[in-house]
């Protein structure tokens, strides 16, 4: 795995890429990559990050692993790539961001326009094996994302953090919620939208925050 990652970004997590936690991340994932199928395509496995620089970052919206089909994750947590249907959790977050805001469903799933707003679109994990749900956890991903979420709320000031779900929602113990501004509510998955996730007010709730500290919204 070449460590393929936006200068501001490099210069921030360098601490991290010198631990050996992380130089056994990287053998494990360049041994996965070179003997079985994995997404995203090894050169957006830190996709997320040239998307949206650190200095840029004013929405994190936080997912689990990648899409594991063909042809679906391009780095971006909850987005697929153009001509691919929208998977369940995708329809209900686009389905909700309509609801709050009036605007069309687009026909397309890339996220990567709100990824250029801002809106840092990062997964726990960042590679996944295809076809294999989870089968990149417990080797690293985790604590390296972790040191992420930390160093955005160290680093930044007013950013909302949308979480979504359980594992989700246990990150804001790494985020400074004196300067942030933290939101909750269950899944978009089709398991769990209906409990809470469909009417959280969360797209809604995240521009009034960053209007009201002079940023601009984001247009959803």
């Amino acid at each position: 795995m070449n460590v393929n990652i936006e200068p501001h970004w490099k210069t921030a997590l360098e601490p991290e890429f010198a631990q050996d936690y992380f130089r056994e991340l990287t053998d494990f994932v360049r041994s996965e990559y070179a003997t079985c199928a994995c997404f995203p395509p090894g050169p957006l496995i830190f996709n997320a990050f040239w998307q949206t620089p650190l200095p840029e970052v004013r929405v994190v919206i936080l997912g689990q692993d990648p899409y594991h089909d063909v042809g679906q994750a391009h780095g971006l947590s909850f987005s697929v790539q153009d001509g691919i249907p929208h998977p369940p959790s995708l329809r209900n977050i686009l389905q909700e961001v309509q609801a709050q805001t009036g605007a069309a469903i687009p026909a397309s799933g890339d996220l990567t326009r709100w990824a250029r707003q801002g809106v840092f679109l990062l997964n726990t994990c960042l590679s996944v094996r295809a076809h294999q749900a989870f089968s990149h956890s417990g080797h690293g991903w985790e604590t390296f994302t972790d040191a992420v979420i930390r160093t955005i709320s160290d680093r930044c000031r007013h950013v909302v953090f949308l979480l979504w779900g359980a594992p989700a929602g246990r990150k804001a113990a790494l985020v400074d919620s004196s300067k942030h501004l933290v939101l909750r509510s269950p899944h978009p998955s089709p398991l769990s939208a209906y409990r809470g996730f469909f009417g959280n007010g969360h797209f809604t709730a995240c521009n009034q925050y960053l209007q009201a500290h002079g940023l601009p919204p984001i247009r959803w």
